[in-house]
């Protein structure tokens, strides 16, 4: 269990917890000092969901997708192999419609943080909307690739009406847009195309973290990996994941629990108390309504669960949207961030050449793209988008004085 093979590379006591370890980590909670929680969540999360391999012939996504005579798996998540043929994509998409998972412990557990008005964001990689599934208001999760929770038109930017389109991605038919008739998708990220407006609103909010957890993800996605570089020295950063990743364990107070996500969360709950524990549980109850039965695809319940929020949701949105641009405008201001020409092409980089830049340099960057790397472990999550952003770019340097560098 997690408890059990904490580990970290630090080689000094932890300055902020007692231990590395889950007592510690829920006493720090149940703390005083611990009112802000920010949670990274990966395609480790969504795997117990039974959310299906990229390439694991056993699901039979890759033979569908080797049968439409991709050049290579990939090109199905290319933003110009999709204008130059859908297909592929729509025969994806009717696999992983939302409706046919339902959410696991783990994104129940993020529903009781923010029910116990604990969770400051949660920020994740994945395209399959189970946080919003599993309760969490749409102000409170931000979709870092995003998800399949909206559509427009490719060419012209209008919105596509989302019943319309789950029919006709259901039916095996090409969406085209009603005002230009281009080809319409779910607003996920694909390479070609830039992160969502979104994302670079909110890392700031991650300078008031009291706590970052970081679940089921490898961390060799940037921007997204660099998050964890933005919490403050001294908030315990602690790993829920299967292997060792990222730069967690370099700090004091980072802790690494090596095992399952919802293993790992029961564990933690257990040691919060019972009234966490039967939180959880019923959070998770819930989700039962998703679990699919036989020639059912979930389509009612999904559709009213996925509408956009509330206007009292949209204000605290809001709300949070202002604050974060004005730290924004402040950090741009002492950083003298400039700009970058529209036209400049995307810069890409290795894992390590991306998490170093971003930890030693100030640079200029234009916003870039998302896809699907060939060692993605889930195609419900462009786990594997290697891009170096300059919003994450501008918090990192902030932390960590730069030379100089440049991309």
């Amino acid at each position: 269990m997690g408890n059990e093979q904490s580990q970290g590379q630090h080689e000094g006591p932890p300055e902020v917890l007692e231990d590395r370890d889950i007592p510690s980590l829920a006493k720090y909670i149940k703390s005083d000092k611990c009112k802000n929680i920010f949670v990274m969540m990966g395609a480790g999360v969504s795997t117990s969901a039974g959310i299906p391999d990229f390439r694991s012939p056993e699901t039979g996504l890759y033979a569908n997708l080797q049968r439409l005579n991709l050049p290579y798996p990939e090109a199905v998540f290319e933003i110009n192999f999709f204008r130059e043929n859908p297909e592929p994509f729509y025969t994806l998409a009717k696999e992983l419609f939302p409706g046919k998972f339902r959410p696991t412990p783990t994104h129940s557990f993020v529903r009781v943080l923010h029910n116990r008005k604990l969770l400051g964001m949660c920020f994740t990689q994945n395209i399959d909307t189970l946080e919003r599934l599993a309760g969490l208001p749409e102000h409170a999760v931000v979709e870092a690739h995003g998800s399949f929770a909206d559509q427009h038109c490719i060419e012209c930017g209008a919105r596509y009406d989302a019943l319309k389109l789950r029919a006709q991605i259901l039916a095996g038919e090409i969406a085209y847009c009603y005002e230009c008739g281009g080809l319409v998708k779910p607003d996920i990220v694909f390479f070609g195309e830039s992160l969502p407006p979104r994302f670079h609103k909110t890392v700031g909010l991650l300078r008031s973290a009291d706590l970052l957890l970081v679940i089921g993800t490898s961390l060799t996605v940037h921007p997204f990996a660099s998050l964890t570089q933005l919490v403050p020295e001294g908030c315990p950063r602690v790993l829920v994941n299967m292997t060792p990743a990222g730069d967690i364990g370099e700090r004091a107070d980072d802790v690494t629990l090596l095992g399952r996500s919802d293993e790992v969360v029961r564990e933690l709950c257990a040691a919060l108390g019972d009234d966490w524990v039967q939180e959880l549980d019923a959070m998770w109850a819930e989700t039962a309504k998703y679990a699919q039965k036989d020639g059912e695809d979930g389509e009612a319940q999904v559709e009213t669960d996925t509408k956009t929020s509330t206007a009292e949701e949209r204000a605290q949105e809001k709300a949070v949207e202002d604050e974060v641009d004005k730290i924004t405008r402040e950090i741009e201001k002492s950083l003298q961030i400039g700009t970058v020409p529209k036209d400049e092409e995307p810069a890409t980089k290795t894992d390590s050449e991306a998490k170093s830049e971003a930890s030693a340099a100030v640079v200029e960057a234009p916003e870039t793209t998302s896809a699907l790397d060939e060692n993605a472990p889930a195609i419900i999550s462009t786990e594997k988008v290697e891009v170096v952003d300059a919003s994450v770019k501008a918090e990192v340097g902030e932390k960590k004085k730069p030379t100089e560098g440049k991309l």
